[in-house]
């Protein structure tokens, strides 16, 4: 049995998104709660250390891990290190904000606090070709930015008020944990710009610049155990069994096509800052 001071390590790495949305490599409340939880309750934990890397994604999922990571640390009284790999932008920036404390490499990407909302209209391919799309509806607003027909300025306009709600309540979460610590005007902070761990440094989006080991071994000593808590395998799988051959393509066969989706979609993310 090891003795002396813990810090246990999560690792928050991917795009955030509702479970099955991304299969195993989004994050959401459902996946992370049973990690956050083995983490606080790890015996000896002089603080709990969360790494991300994440371009963002859902907002509602952001909120939920955020508010289960705060809720663990208040209860046991722990302080909460978030430290930024390659990336914490958006809904990953809204994570980090639950830490107490934000750690980043100079190289990092930080910040992106902002909504986005991407699609494509098919419209006029789909009248080159010959298919007429129909339609049928109870409530006016029930197909509203149908990808296959032309956008109309009024459901344009209701998104852009859903989104601007969203973008509220993440500005108002950054003020609240970044509270006395932010420099640079809220002009500039909340345009969903985004910059190096050394600028945020500057405008105040994290607290200092390093590494995750250096800095806990410098804080709590350098026979600091820091485990990394992971999602426990199925017993199965531990042995390499319970596949098929979809299973070793990422999913059933008749899941080859949603998968190959989702992985667009995530690539998607990740190329917005360069990665």
């Amino acid at each position: 049995m090891r003795r002396g001071p813990a810090v246990p390590v999560v690792r928050l790495s991917g795009v955030i998104a509702a479970g099955g949305l991304l299969g195993a490599r989004g994050l959401s409340i459902e996946g992370v709660a049973p990690l956050l939880a083995r983490a606080f309750a790890q015996r000896n934990a002089q603080a709990v250390a969360i790494v991300i890397n994440s371009p963002g994604g859902s907002p509602v999922q952001s909120a939920l891990i955020a508010q289960r990571i705060r809720l663990l640390a208040d209860a046991k009284k722990l302080p909460v290190i978030a430290f930024v790999e390659d990336v914490a932008a958006s809904g990953g920036y809204w994570l980090a904000c639950a830490a107490d404390e934000i750690v980043a490499d100079p190289s990092s990407i930080v910040g992106s606090i902002g909504v986005i909302s991407a699609g494509f209209g098919f419209q006029d391919l789909i009248a080159r070709i010959g298919v007429e799309r129909r339609v049928h509806t109870s409530g006016e607003s029930k197909s509203t930015l149908d990808p296959f027909k032309p956008e109309k300025p009024e459901d344009v306009e209701r998104l852009k008020r859903l989104q601007s709600e969203i973008h509220d309540g993440f500005k108002d979460w950054v003020r609240s944990r970044r509270a006395g610590k932010l420099k640079g005007e809220e002009s500039v902070l909340f345009t969903g710009e985004f910059w190096t761990g050394k600028r945020g440094l500057e405008l105040g989006l994290v607290d200092s610049l390093g590494e995750l080991r250096a800095v806990l071994q410098q804080r709590y000593g350098e026979k600091v155990h820091l485990p990394v808590i992971q999602a426990r395998k199925r017993l199965l799988a531990r042995f390499g069994l319970g596949g098929s051959l979809g299973g070793s393509l990422g999913g059933s066969i008749d899941q080859i096509g949603p998968t190959t989706l989702a992985a667009l979609e995530e690539r998607a993310h990740w190329q917005r800052f360069g990665l």
